[in-house]
């Protein structure tokens, strides 16, 4: 399997052999439960479906209950796709966990949903220095300045950086170090933070990108 469905649990730190303190990230990692699996011939693509987590029967639509109970498993929280290894077969209702997906040492890209921040000015949200806080500026501190010319180009160009939503958007974090996995506990110890709240769901990927381990 290239991944699983995960839970942040939060941060802490450990101390290596040498002593030196790691910042780490706390993730709940499966188990998980195959309850659909997607091939080339009959879907266009081959994928595995998994589900993770548990929800109450009557607080889901007909149809979601319905392909959940189809493993045996109850009712699941969240439903994702994953693409299996080469020569990989799966079983609908088989149970996926940590052990001997990932080891300590691995890269790995984790993609979750960052803390929604509401709606930002442009000095949160992007960093703007502001204006001069003296010097004859007059209720016009934390604005943006100019957004661009009246005869040229006569309009504001797509991606202007300005006032808006901040946060609650889907971002993975590639290429993290795995410092440590308790297999028994489906825990995964991962270097430095990762997207999202504590109790957020995540989606743990083998990294595309590879890397060198931090040494």
């Amino acid at each position: 399997m290239v991944g699983l469905i995960g839970r942040k649990l939060g941060m802490t730190q450990v101390f290596d052999p040498t002593g030196e303190l790691i910042p780490v990230t706390v993730i709940q990692t499966g188990p998980c439960t195959v309850v659909q699996t997607k091939t080339a011939a009959s879907d266009g693509y081959a994928a595995v479906q998994l589900g993770f987590g548990e929800r109450k029967a009557q607080r889901v639509s007909k149809a979601f209950r319905n392909h959940a109970l189809k493993a045996g498993k109850g009712v699941f929280e969240v439903l994702r796709e994953f693409e299996p290894g080469d020569g990989e077969s799966f079983a609908v209702g088989q149970e996926i966990t940590l052990e001997g997906l990932f080891k300590e040492g691995d890269r790995i890209d984790v993609t979750g949903t960052t803390k929604g921040r509401g709606y930002a000015g442009v000095i949160k949200r992007h960093g703007f220095a502001g204006f001069p806080g003296s010097h004859g500026t007059h209720e016009y501190f934390r604005h943006g300045g100019s957004i661009g010319n009246r005869s040229f180009p006569g309009r504001v160009f797509k991606g202007k950086r300005m006032a808006g939503q901040l946060g609650n958007v889907r971002v993975t974090t590639q290429n993290i170090e795995v410092v440590a996995v308790r297999p028994a506990e489906h825990i995964l110890l991962v270097r430095g933070c990762v997207p999202g709240a504590r109790n957020g769901l995540l989606l743990v990927h083998r990294a595309v990108k590879g890397g060198i381990v931090r040494e």
